[in-house]
C-alpha cells in the first residue's frame, strides 16, 4: 500500500476484540492446515479425486529418495517481475453492447443453411423468453506447429487461457505399465521403471485404496446395482508379498519429474470423460459439491444410482453435469468404458514399462473440458483441428458440432478477437480496473501478494462507499486474474481497509463467488484484523508465467539491475586497486575502460573530477569508451602498452 492508504489505515484503526471478529479464529482450521498444506507440497497434478491425508509422510520419503534433505530442496529462485505498465486501457464498460466478431465461412449447401438459420432462430426465441442477460461464451483456438493456445471470451473479455507446448510430453494423467524394480521399506516405497530414465516413486499409500476427497460426496448405490466382488483389503504390510521386484503395476502419473525427483505415480486410476469421471480401481462412486443446488444433486443421485456401471468400477459426476440430461452421462460413460477396454487391450499386449494410455492434448481437454451449453462457438484457425474437433463433438452430441467453426482469414485469430492486447494488459504487474484503481501482482518465493490501491479513483463525499466499491471490483478482478495467470500455493490478498464489518463480509462473498467457477481446488479465509484475506489455491498445472517466460539472463531473476551510481563506484573501487598494486616509475600508466554508454554518461559528468583527482595522485592515465553491446552491469579495464586485460566484471 502507498504512504496515503497505509496512514488513512493508521488513522481509521479502532479497537478489536482480541481473537479477531470472525467465529473462533483462535482455533486452528483444520482444513486450512490441510489446504496448505496441499499446495506448498503438490504443485501439479490433476483434479483430486482422493483425500491426501499422507502427503507431508509421501513427500519427506520422495524427499529422502533423491538425495534431498527431508523437507526438500530449497525453493527456487523468483521469478522476474515485470515491468509496471502504465495507461492501460480499462475494460469495456459492461453497459457496452458485445457484438460478436463475425468470421468469413465457407459456402454451406442447402439444407446446412436452413439449418444453420433456423438454429440462430431458436437461440433468438429463447433468449426473448427468459428476458434475461445473456452472457456471449466463445472458445478461441490458436494451433500451431509448436504450440496450442486456448482463450475462453465471455462478451469479448479473456476469462479463461490455456497453453502447451507440442514438443513437450503430456506425462501428468497418463497411464504406464510398469515394473516394480526395487522396494525401500524404510521409506515405504516402491521405485517403479515405467521407460524414463528415472524411476517413478511410488509411495505405498499411494498403493492403498483412498477414500474420496472432501470436494466429492459418495453416493451409495441400491443392493441390487452395487453387489460387488468382495475385495481383501490391502495394508501397507501386503504391498511387499502383492507387489515384489521384478512385478508388472498399473500406475498413472500424478506429479512429473522436477529437479533430482522422478515422477511421482499411482495406482488409484482416474479416467476424466466430458460429464463424468471412471475409476476402474474403486468400487465407491459419488458426486462434486461445487454442484449445490440441493433438487439438482437430488435428480442426479438418482441417474447416478440407475447407470450401468460394471461391477468393481465407480464413477464421479463432474461439475459440468450440472442440468444435463441422463442420456447424455449414459453416452459419456459408453465412451469412458470404450477407451478403458482399449487401455486393458494395450496392457496385455505391450511389455513392460510402457505408456498404455496418454493424456489428451489441448484440443481434446478444450472439447471435455469447455464445450458445455453456454458456449456460443469455438473458433479454431488450423483446419485438421477443426476436423478433429468436430468429430470429437459429434461423437458426445451431432447439434452441438455445428458450433466448431473454422477461421480462415490473413489476420492472426487471436488479433481479430482482441485476445493479444488482454493477454499483454492481464500480465503485466500492474493491473487497472474500471473505476481506476488498480491491483499489484507479486509473486515471491513463498507465497503470492496481491495488492490493491484507489489509485486515481476520486471518490465522492462517502469514502467509504468509495472503498467497498473499489475493493468489490478488485475481488472480481483477482478472482479472474488468478484462473488466467495460473497462480498456485499460498495467496494473501491485501485490500484498502474497512471500518464496517458488513463491508468486509460483502468483499469476503464477492471472493467466494468468483472461485466458485475456478476449475482449481481453493480454501479462503475470512479478512483478518490486519484487513488481509489468506487463501490457498491448488495449481493443476505448471504457471503460464514459467511456460511462456524464463528467468532474464542479466538480472538472474532479480528483476533488478544495479544503479549508474553503484557501477561509478565499483569502477573506482578497481581502477584504484589496479593503480595502488603496480609499481612506480616514471612513465604514466595507461588504462582503457570499456563501459556501458549509461555508465560513462555518468563517469564523463559528475564524477569526472574524481576521475582526474585519482589520475594525479596514482600517476596514471585513464580512457573510456562506451560499447553498446555490454549489459549495463559489466565493465572491462585493459592496459593499453600490451592490450591485457586487468580486470573484467559481470561478463
Amino acid at each position: 500500500m502507498n504512504d496515503k492508504n497505509f496512514s488513512r489505515r493508521r488513522r481509521g484503526m479502532r479497537f478489536r476484540p482480541k481473537g479477531g471478529l470472525g467465529p473462533n479464529p483462535q482455533k486452528p482450521d483444520r482444513e486450512a492446515v490441510q489446504a496448505r498444506a496441499d499446495v506448498v507440497s503438490e504443485q501439479g497434478g490433476a483434479e483430486r479425486v482422493f483425500e491426501k491425508r499422507h502427503t507431508p509422510e509421501i513427500e519427506r520419503a520422495e524427499n529422502i529418495a533423491a538425495g534431498l534433505p527431508p523437507q526438500g530442496a530449497p525453493p527456487p529462485a523468483p521469478e522476474p517481475p515485470e515491468a509496471v505498465t502504465t495507461g492501460i486501457p480499462a475494460a469495456p464498460a459492461a453497459e457496452e453492447k458485445f457484438e460478436p466478431v463475425k468470421i468469413t465461412e465457407p459456402p454451406k449447401g442447402l439444407i446446412e443453411t436452413i439449418k444453420s438459420a433456423a438454429d440462430n432462430l431458436v437461440k433468438k426465441v429463447q433468449r426473448l423468453i427468459r428476458k434475461e442477460k445473456t452472457v456471449c461464451k466463445e472458445v478461441i483456438i490458436n494451433a500451431e506447429t509448436l504450440e496450442t493456445r486456448v482463450a475462453v471470451t465471455e462478451d469479448g473479455k479473456l476469462e479463461e487461457f490455456n497453453i502447451e507446448r507440442t514438443t513437450e510430453e503430456r506425462l501428468v494423467g497418463s497411464i504406464f505399465k510398469g515394473k516394480v524394480r526395487n522396494l525401500e521399506d524404510g521409506l515405504k516405497a516402491a521405485f517403479v521403471d515405467i521407460g524414463f530414465e528415472k524411476n517413478a516413486f511410488l509411495h505405498y499409500w499411494d498403493i492403498v485404496p483412498n477414500q474420496f476427497d472432501s470436494g466429492v460426496e459418495i453416493v451409495e448405490r441400491p443392493a441390487g446395482r452395487d453387489r460387488r466382488p468382495s475385495r481383501p483389503k490391502i495394508t501397507q504390510k501386503d504391498i511387499p508379498r502383492l507387489y515384489p521386484p521384478g512385478s508388472e503395476i498399473i500406475v498413472q502419473v500424478t506429479k512429473g519429474p522436477i529437479g533430482t525427483k522422478g515422477p511421482r505415480i499411482t495406482t488409484n486410476l482416474v479416467l476424466p470423460g466430458r460429464f463424468l469421471v471412471l475409476l476402474p480401481n474403486s468400487d465407491q462412486s459419488g458426486i462434486s459439491r461445487k454442484i449445490e443446488n440441493p433438487e439438482e444433486r437430488k435428480r442426479l443421485k438418482k441417474i447416478l444410482r440407475e447407470l450401468a456401471i460394471p461391477d468393481g468400477m465407480g464413477v464421479i459426476m463432474r461439475t459440468a453435469g450440472e442440468g444435463q440430461q441422463k442420456r447424455y452421462f449414459i453416452r459419456d460413460l459408453a465412451l469412458l468404458l470404450e477407451e478403458w477396454n482399449g487401455v486393458q487391450e494395450r496392457i496385455k499386449k505391450q511389455p513392460a514399462a510402457t505408456c498404455v494410455f496418454q493424456e489428451p492434448d489441448l484440443i481434446e481437454r478444450t472439447v471435455r473440458d469447455f464445450l458445455t451449453e453456454d458456449v456460443e462457438r469455438i473458433v479454431v484457425d488450423n483446419q485438421k483441428a477443426h476436423d478433429r474437433m468436430r468429430d470429437m463433438v459429434t461423437r458426445i452430441s451431432k447439434r452441438a458440432a455445428n458450433k466448431v467453426k473454422h477461421y480462415a482469414d490473413a489476420q492472426a485469430i487471436f488479433d481479430r478477437f482482441s485476445i493479444t492486447k488482454q493477454l499483454e494488459n492481464a500480465f503485466s504487474r500492474q493491473v487497472h480496473l474500471r473505476s481506476g484503481g488498480y491491483i499489484v501482482i507479486d509473486e515471491t518465493e513463498a507465497l503470492v501478494a496481491i495488492d490493491v490501491n484507489t489509485g486515481r479513483h476520486k471518490g465522492s463525499r462517502d469514502q467509504e462507499s468509495t472503498i467497498l466499491k473499489v475493493n468489490l471490483e478488485a475481488a472480481e478482478e483477482i478472482c479472474r486474474q488468478l484462473r488466467l495467470r495460473n497462480m498456485g500455493g499460498l495467496i494473501v490478498l491485501d485490500f484498502i481497509d474497512m471500518k464496517s464489518r458488513r463491508d468486509q463480509q460483502q468483499v469476503y462473498q464477492r471472493v467466494k463467488e468468483g472461485l466458485h467457477r475456478d476449475k482449481a481446488k481453493t480454501h479462503i479465509l475470512p479478512i483478518s484484523q490486519l484487513g488481509l484475506m489468506e487463501m490457498t489455491r491448488q495449481r493443476h498445472t505448471e504457471s503460464v508465467r514459467s511456460a511462456v517466460y524464463d528467468d532474464c539472463p542479466y538480472c538472474k531473476g532479480r528483476g533488478k539491475v544495479k544503479s549508474v551510481v553503484t557501477m561509478s563506484v565499483e569502477i573506482q573501487r578497481k581502477l584504484q586497486e589496479i593503480l595502488k598494486r603496480r609499481e612506480r616509475d616514471e612513465s604514466d600508466f595507461q588504462l582503457r575502460i570499456v563501459v556501458h554508454p549509461t555508465v560513462l554518461e555518468r563517469l564523463r559528468t559528475e564524477d569526472e573530477k574524481h576521475l582526474i583527482e585519482m589520475e594525479k595522485r596514482y600517476f596514471g592515465k585513464l580512457s573510456f569508451r562506451a560499447d553498446t553491446a555490454m549489459h549495463a552491469e559489466q565493465f572491462k579495464i585493459v592496459n593499453v602498452e600490451n592490450n591485457e586485460e586487468l580486470a573484467s566484471v559481470g561478463s
